[in-house]
């Protein structure tokens, strides 16, 4: 629940009108907490992909907010927890990874932090820190022996993350019951090691943090706390960083700077100031001034408004003149009548051949001999902009696809020279936020 009371650290102050707390532990100890120099805190990730995605950039703004207010973040890897599996939120037993798998995919997130927080010689430095440095030397006999007493069963069946499995009569391993001991001896390792007294994570993570708060406790008899941020949805009711096409990465290998842009480009009217606060370090007065009166905003200044988060969000991500190029390309496409003869080509890979081109977009090169063999249909298939012929010729009825702009109505068109511009580019659309280049050499 929110406090009650005007908290004094500038910390609690801004992440409140910015939107981002959900619940805490006691709100009042920790604000007082939160104004001594290099008060340490924590937010765990565990590694089941390459990537993180939106939705743990909630948490990951948060911790920046709290690193420029002079707070010291420590990133917790689930190197040992990646083993066991989170069943917070989760209908069935997580896909167990190889040790080689977790590995890596720690490597590959830890890029994504450099971008969002200070590393190095700063007074209030952030640290990555890995749970399977004390957790896989844990005997587990002796752990039960002196750290099993101090859960109770009873409690644990009541957290919303064992509950609605055991309600929907889903399985739960053992092993990932004993996600939320191993998360609690977390806190604890990381209150000895660095001084850590707090935990934030998602909402989705209340009964957990909960249980290392109180774990802690016993254990050392110190007051730590626990902080959870808000479930973020759009306005239509979806989760936060879930598209039809699937996660929203923060990795350019996974997800282009370009559709990244695009991502935040496409935010909902009614959720562009929300997100300007949460997602940007714009100070909430230039917010209100870009935003305005959300029912009274004319819709080029909320269009203007939407670019601006995409800039700042995409400039966080994939750093400034990937947003710029991103942006152009964007630019190029929907607001030019020229689109495609504006896109560079700037010639071939020297060591695969490819071509290259000053775009984010998907690309794919053609020989004269594809425009005899190929329908439109298999352009828009090789391009992964659909996956099967039946889904364009449904587009195509339903008027959903376009080449350079101009509708296709017939499933049986085959693109011809003259469709493409000057620079051997033409492009094919699906909707208003899916495109992808064909490239064939200019005769």
């Amino acid at each position: 629940m929110m406090p009650t009371f005007a908290p004094q650290s500038p910390f609690l102050q801004e992440a409140i009108m910015r939107g981002f707390i959900h619940q805490c532990t006691d709100f009042e100890a920790l604000d007082e907490s939160c104004q001594t120099p290099n008060f340490t805190f924590y937010v765990g990730f565990d590694a089941t992909a390459k990537s993180l995605h939106v939705g743990n950039l909630v948490q990951i703004m948060l911790a920046r907010l709290a690193q420029r207010h002079g707070l010291r973040p420590l990133i917790l890897m689930g190197g040992g927890t990646t083993k066991i599996g989170d069943p917070s939120g989760k209908t069935e037993l997580r896909q167990m990874l190889s040790e080689e798998d977790i590995r890596q995919n720690i490597d590959n997130i830890k890029e994504i932090f450099s971008q969002f927080l200070m590393f190095g010689s700063h007074e209030n430095q952030a640290k990555i820190v890995n749970n399977d440095d004390w957790l896989s030397s844990l005997k587990f006999i002796e752990f039960l022996r002196d750290y099993g007493r101090h859960f109770s069963v009873n409690r644990m069946l009541t957290f919303d993350s064992i509950k609605l499995r055991l309600d929907r009569e889903q399985p739960l391993s053992f092993i990932e019951f004993n996600y939320i001991i191993f998360q609690s001896y977390d806190f604890l390792e990381l209150f000895k090691r660095e001084g850590c007294r707090l935990q934030i994570g998602g909402s989705d993570q209340w009964g957990n943090i909960v249980s290392g708060v109180d774990f802690v406790r016993r254990v050392e008899n110190s007051s730590v706390f626990g902080l959870t941020t808000s479930l973020i949805t759009t306005s239509s009711g979806a989760k936060m960083g879930k598209t039809a096409q699937g996660a929203v990465w923060l990795r350019e290998d996974l997800l282009s700077p370009y559709d990244y842009w695009q991502f935040w480009r496409n935010t909902e009217d009614q959720d562009v100031e929300k997100f300007l606060k949460l997602f940007t370090d714009l100070p909430i007065e230039e917010i209100s001034r870009i935003c305005g009166s959300e029912k009274s905003l004319p819709e080029k200044s909320l269009n203007d408004a939407k670019k601006i988060l995409a800039d700042k969000a995409t400039e966080l991500v994939h750093g400034t003149q990937k947003m710029q190029a991103a942006r152009a390309t964007a630019e190029s496409l929907f607001e030019s009548s020229e689109d495609v003869s504006k896109i560079e080509v700037i010639g071939r890979d020297s060591e695969t051949g490819t071509i290259k081109i000053e775009s984010t977009l998907p690309v794919i090169e053609i020989s004269a001999s594809d425009l005899v063999e190929k329908t439109i249909l298999d352009f828009f298939i090789d391009l992964g902009l659909c996956k099967s012929k039946g889904e364009v010729r449904r587009l195509i009825e339903g008027k959903g696809v376009r080449l350079n702009d101009a509708i296709i109505e017939d499933e049986t068109y085959r693109i011809e020279s003259q469709d493409f511009s000057g620079n051997g580019l033409l492009k094919l659309s699906v909707g208003k936020k899916r495109h992808g280049l064909v490239y064939k050499e200019p005769v």
